[in-house]
């Protein structure tokens, strides 16, 4: 499989950080998921699409978290998503946030697909697995 990357730029604004300025822990999880997002967008795909279409959803499974330093207000942040492991109803991305190349957070995220009528979990289908695995 190709070592799939793709990074997105993001500016923290105030309603990113806590009183102090700095950003609020949980908003690390929505960049990462921007970034996800977006990804998906770059290889043709949408989540609007996918449910429409498909009635299949990403959602996340399981994630670790390393907080190393922190971002701040006005902070211009690149959000590095590696796609390490797809398998055909779950993907494992390592992504990392950065400020001028200093390593703010780093988050492993496992993705699971499911069927939106069932909630259950359901494979990706053939083209969709195949356009993600090709995607580098």
């Amino acid at each position: 499989m190709p070592q799939t990357e793709f990074t997105l730029q993001a500016r923290v604004y105030f309603e990113d950080t806590d009183a102090s300025g700095i950003v609020y822990h949980a908003n690390y999880l929505r960049f990462a998921e921007r970034a996800r997002t977006e990804w998906l967008r770059k290889i043709g795909y949408d989540q609007n699409r996918l449910a429409e279409e498909q009635d299949l959803a990403f959602v996340v499974r399981k994630m670790t978290i390393d907080f190393a330093q922190p971002a701040r207000l006005d902070d211009e942040l690149a959000i590095v998503s590696t796609l390490e492991r797809v398998g055909r109803a779950s993907m494992v991305f390592l992504q990392t946030i950065y400020r001028d190349n200093l390593l703010l957070c780093a988050l492993n995220v496992k993705v699971g697909c499911i069927n939106l009528k069932t909630g259950k979990p359901q494979p990706m289908s053939d083209h969709l697995h195949r356009e993600i695995v090709n995607a580098g």
